[in-house]
């Protein structure tokens, strides 16, 4: 498969050079190739899923341009000798060639990590255009203001009730989420249209990296679209600062205030504001949970699934930890 991939990008980009591919990091929804062109080294995206329309890629490429022109380092997106950024290759999936940048992960013991990211986001906000549909039409996605319905939860019930029963642990532990859910599910509401701007929607720390310099690089910008920027910002303090259950509230602080001076304009000011937050974990356990019951699906991606599905338990906030993030931002 890999040879046949380097084969295509030859093609598609003229390459003459000596190409070698090696796998990097994998995410829900794709696998990044690194490739190695003579002395050039590209970042080659394969995606799995439904891959990103002609008018998303246009948003995005026009979107990125405003964030580099805030100061905002990304890795960008390289056309073929058609000029199209999305190839389409035989097999099912689609490719998307982007730099190569040596990233890390950032060091979040570091005092000024926290100031960094708020200022970070702050800048992607100001310079984001209002935005009120999707990109190329249709209204904002329910997957970040919408939970599932009492009759979906209740087929999700029964499926995961019948995996437990055949010993998988993740889906016990899954149905007995069922009974705390209501409770963190009810601050979930519609965005306010007025207040919807283009937004990443996916600023979790495997997309903010750190190059060799130790400048923070934003990648993976595939689920960005209309939000509320203080739902973004109030989703971006738990990514970053909740884990395991342990809220830093400290460093939850420092990052609102770093966006609150550097002119972001988003706010958390009421339990609605957790929206994104909360609506986009659950939707992500729910098709996580699908795939990796579904016997059709590849068994690395039901493997990778049921990891992910770990990692979403493990760090689903609570209704404590909400109360809190509320409480220091309005003391704001």
């Amino acid at each position: 498969m890999v040879e046949d991939l380097i084969a295509y990008m030859r093609e598609a980009y003229g390459w003459k050079e000596d190409v070698t591919a090696s796998p990097g990091p994998r995410g829900a929804l794709g696998q990044i190739w690194r490739l190695d062109v003579g002395p050039a080294r590209y970042a080659l995206k394969e995606i799995f899923a439904e891959p990103p329309s002609e008018a998303l890629i246009e948003t995005e490429l026009a979107f990125a341009r405003r964030a580099a022109e805030a100061g905002v380092r990304l890795p960008a997106s390289h056309p073929d000798r058609e000029g199209r950024h999305l190839l389409t290759p035989p097999g099912g999936t689609w490719l998307r060639l982007y730099d190569w940048f040596d990233l890390r992960p950032l060091d979040l013991t570091a005092r000024a990590t926290p100031q960094e990211l708020g200022d970070l986001l702050a800048r992607l906000h100001r310079c984001a255009p209002a935005a009120t549909t999707e990109a190329g039409g249709g209204p904002p996605d329910p997957w970040y203001d919408r939970v599932p319905t009492a009759r979906e939860w209740a087929e999700a019930s029964a499926q995961w009730a019948e995996a437990s029963a055949s010993g998988v642990v993740w889906a016990v532990r899954l149905a007995d989420l069922l009974t705390t859910l209501p409770e963190l599910c009810a601050a979930v509401a519609p965005a306010d249209p007025t207040k919807l701007i283009v937004c990443h929607r996916d600023l979790h720390p495997e997309n903010v990296l750190a190059d060799s310099t130790g400048a923070m690089v934003v990648v993976d910008w595939d689920n960005l679209g209309p939000a509320e920027p203080g739902r973004e910002l109030a989703r971006a303090l738990f990514d970053w600062f909740c884990d395991n259950s342990i809220a830093d509230l400290d460093a939850m602080r420092a990052m609102y205030e770093a966006y609150v001076r550097g002119g972001g304009p988003g706010r958390i000011t009421d339990p609605a504001d957790f929206s994104m937050l909360l609506a986009s974990r659950v939707n992500f356990l729910r098709v996580q949970a699908r795939v990796a019951l579904d016997p059709r699906a590849e068994r690395r991606h039901r493997e990778w699934a049921e990891r992910e599905i770990d990692e979403g338990l493990r760090i689903l906030p609570t209704p404590r930890q909400l109360t809190d993030v509320l409480e220091l931002a309005r003391a704001r």
